[in-house]
């Protein structure tokens, strides 16, 4: 009996790292440190530079750039994975929360943090750590005083920061501030 197309597919992507040297994620780190963003040029480097087979550069050359427009929610879901799953509780309800501001609210996820956007970008989370998540907010005129604190070198797209190691920490007071950064974007 001949094996399906996505049996081949599946037997192509098991025997990747074997036949090429490296996995798919590592292909996707060397195609983002070449800047390449278009079909041919992918599998023309991968050849050329690499010595990838033509069928295995095609395959890698596909799956990234499916990876380039995939849905916000995989980049969410990418951000929790690796031992951050248990943040995503709070991640849920920090969006949850912000989602009640107003219709304007725009979440745009990126590869590493969520920005909160109005007609700017009033805050970010980013899961930073495994046991934390870093909330950046756009507090013009606040002073940075207990749990808000300074940005720092955090991200200098945001003026300040919290840092959220439990659910119980998404409360009133975060939220005030947030909503505060949301109604400074407007």
């Amino acid at each position: 009996m001949m094996a399906t197309p996505e049996q081949q597919l599946q037997t192509m992507l098991d025997n990747l790292p074997d036949k090429t040297g490296k996995s798919l994620e590592q292909w996707y780190s060397v195609i983002d440190s070449e800047k390449l963003n278009k079909h041919g040029k992918i599998v023309s480097m991968l050849k050329s530079q690499w010595q990838v087979t033509h069928g295995f550069a095609n395959l890698i050359a596909q799956k990234y750039l499916n990876r380039k427009d995939s849905a916000p929610s995989d980049l969410i879901a990418a951000q929790y994975e690796n031992g951050k799953q248990p943040l995503r509780p709070i991640y849920d309800a920090i969006t949850e929360r912000i989602l009640c501001f107003g219709d304007d609210v725009e979440i745009a996820p990126k590869k590493t943090y969520v920005s909160l956007r109005r007609k700017k970008q009033f805050a970010l989370i980013q899961p930073s750590t495994k046991t934390r998540i870093d909330v950046g907010i756009n507090l013009k005129d606040t002073p940075a005083e207990g749990r808000l604190e300074a940005s720092g070198s955090f991200n200098a797209m945001v003026s300040h920061r919290v840092k959220i190691s439990d659910i119980s920490q998404v409360d009133d007071e975060l939220i005030n501030w947030l909503q505060q950064a949301y109604a400074q974007a407007g």
